[in-house]
């Protein structure tokens, strides 16, 4: 007796047939459950399940000869109720982009193929690109919002008319993936060498994931903090974005990356206004960070003689006492009013972040008061502040009686030098000769002693061109006369050029004789001064006209133009 395999369901029709190899001519009647079924004799029989189950057996009987009767083993029906499918949906809720999978399970699970309905059972989902079937899964790729809605699933069992029962529906939900914004903290424009920042992933709807960060594309850090702190800072590109705590999915999408660029440790500049005083002047240290602008506090400091295990520059050269204890946010400090004890030098820093990060010091910047009255003095020959090129300079520093203990000292652009050294001259006793003048050697010189005494100084400039404004180097005052000399380096050739006197960049005066005297200086007389010939034009001095009462000098600044 043979069957159709696999389970059956109500509603089906199954056909039994009986087959009997031995001689033919058999009649065939059917048993069900030991009772004989009115139905007419025949080798098959086929009928409807519903409530058909039972013990079924098929009889045939020969009767020519020679006569024969066979009763069939039993075979035993099921009638199994239409199976509902077990439906499941990862992960919902499911974000755009994401994939979602769809599950129709049926028990045994063989001989299955699946139907797919969204919204309704009469609107089938159509496969696509994104919409895919294989067996008894639904895939949706990179989900968009309209993906959202009511799901079923019906199985119907290959080459054969039956269907499952529709199983109740799921709902996917499909939402916006949420945004990641990175932010840096503090946000300045520039980050220098061995500064600390706080890279910050803000994400709405931050609940249950994780915070992975990146450099460059490659993941670093991920935690259950939105922050992450980085010290020191590093170059890279960082972006941010959150996983899915339970399973490690991406939750979010990146609006932003960060470029940080670590620059080298900056130098604070400081810069002394004014730099040669009147008496009762006030003077302003007003400090700054040349690649940066933000978020400093400045501090101040006084150079003093170099001290083992004091605060000291770089090279050694001083070290530093604070004008005060907690530094100022203004970038700028005056002393008031600035007298003889505060002809010296000065230099800041600037510090910022948490912890708190300095710059390099200043260079230093000196201030000399006209109110000094130092026991030695610089003294130079020839005894101007403008010299030419390639000519010959001497400066000693001179004290009434002895000058044992003072050093001379010069500032450039590149910062403090001691003694006279190789690289700019020879000393023999007090006098340092520089025998072949360079632009380089321009500069401020002083004499300083070894417990932080100054003497006067002169701001000397060693100009290349052909012509230089002589003016006095030391102290005069209101009533003196004085005689500014336009000086030809070839003056053999043209001894009496015409020349043009200029203050602060305004013609005063034309001289044929390429000298200019004003019989009694006043204080109206203050200014930068330069000449100008057929052969060129000089640097800049600046003349300084002291009051007649005070014990004071003039200082001449020189700027080269």
């Amino acid at each position: 007796m043979n069957m159709r395999s696999g389970p059956l369901y109500s509603g089906e029709t199954v056909t039994l047939q009986c087959d009997i190899s031995d001689y033919r001519d058999w009649t065939y009647r059917w048993h069900r459950d030991n009772q004989l079924l009115p139905s007419p004799p025949s080798e098959t029989i086929t009928f409807s399940l519903s409530d058909q189950a039972g013990q079924y057996q098929c009889e045939g009987t020969r009767t020519r000869r020679p006569q024969k009767t066979y009763l069939s083993p039993s075979l035993t029906i099921i009638v199994a109720a239409l199976p509902k499918a077990t439906l499941t949906v990862t992960p919902n809720p499911v974000y755009t982009g994401e994939t979602v999978t769809l599950t129709c399970s049926f028990w045994p699970y063989i001989y299955w193929s699946y139907t797919w309905f969204k919204d309704n059972t009469e609107k089938l989902v159509p496969q696509s690109d994104r919409h895919t079937t294989t067996g008894a899964t639904f895939t949706i790729s990179r989900a968009l919002v309209s993906d959202q809605g009511l799901y079923w699933c019906q199985g119907e069992i290959q080459s054969r008319s039956i269907s499952s029962i529709i199983r109740d529906p799921v709902t996917i939900t499909v939402i916006e993936r949420p945004v990641a914004v990175l932010i840096l903290q503090p946000n300045w424009p520039q980050i220098f060498s061995g500064e600390t920042v706080t890279l910050r992933c803000n994400i709405q709807g931050g609940e249950e994931i994780e915070y992975a960060f990146y450099s460059s594309g490659k993941s670093f850090y991920s935690k259950t903090e939105p922050e992450y702190r980085i010290s020191p800072a590093k170059n890279g590109l960082y972006t941010c974005e959150g996983l899915q705590k339970i399973n490690g999915l991406k939750h979010s999408k990146t609006r932003n990356a960060i470029q940080l660029t670590v620059l080298d440790k900056p130098q604070a500049v400081l810069s002394v206004s004014p730099q040669w005083l009147n008496p009762g002047d006030s003077v302003t240290l007003s400090c700054g960070v040349k690649e940066s602008s933000t978020g400093w506090r400045f501090f101040w400091y006084r150079t003093v003689p170099y001290r083992a295990g004091l605060p000291s520059l770089l090279d050694r050269s001083y070290s530093v006492e604070p004008l005060s204890g907690n530094g100022t946010t203004e970038d700028s400090y005056t002393l008031i009013p600035a007298g003889p004890n505060h002809t010296g030098g000065y230099v800041c820093t600037a510090g910022r972040g948490d912890p708190v990060y300095d710059t390099l010091y200043s260079e230093p910047q000196f201030l000399w008061s006209g109110d000094l009255h130092p026991s030695v003095s610089l003294r130079i020959r020839p005894n101007r502040t403008q010299h030419f090129t390639s000519k010959s300079l001497s400066l000693s520093c001179e004290e009434k009686g002895n000058s044992t203990g003072w050093i001379l000292k010069r500032y450039r652009e590149r910062g403090v030098e001691s003694g006279c050294g190789s690289n700019w001259g020879s000393i023999a006793g007090s006098t340092c000769t520089i025998r072949f003048t360079l632009e380089k050697d321009s500069g401020v010189y002083w004499c300083e002693s070894g417990s932080g005494e100054y003497s006067n100084a002169v701001n000397i400039t060693v100009a290349a061109g052909a012509v230089i404004l002589e003016s006095p180097a030391y102290p005069m005052t209101e009533g003196d006369s004085v005689t500014l000399l336009c000086t030809n380096r070839y003056q053999e050739t043209n001894p009496n050029p015409k020349v043009d006197f200029y203050k602060d960049g305004v013609l005063i005066r034309n001289e044929t004789t390429g000298e200019m005297t004003i019989p009694a200086v006043s204080k109206s007389d203050e200014g930068f001064y330069k000449c100008k010939s057929n052969e060129g034009e000089s640097p800049e001095s600046w003349v300084t006209v002291r009051g007649e009462k005070s014990s004071v000098c003039v200082c001449v600044c020189v700027c080269v133009s």
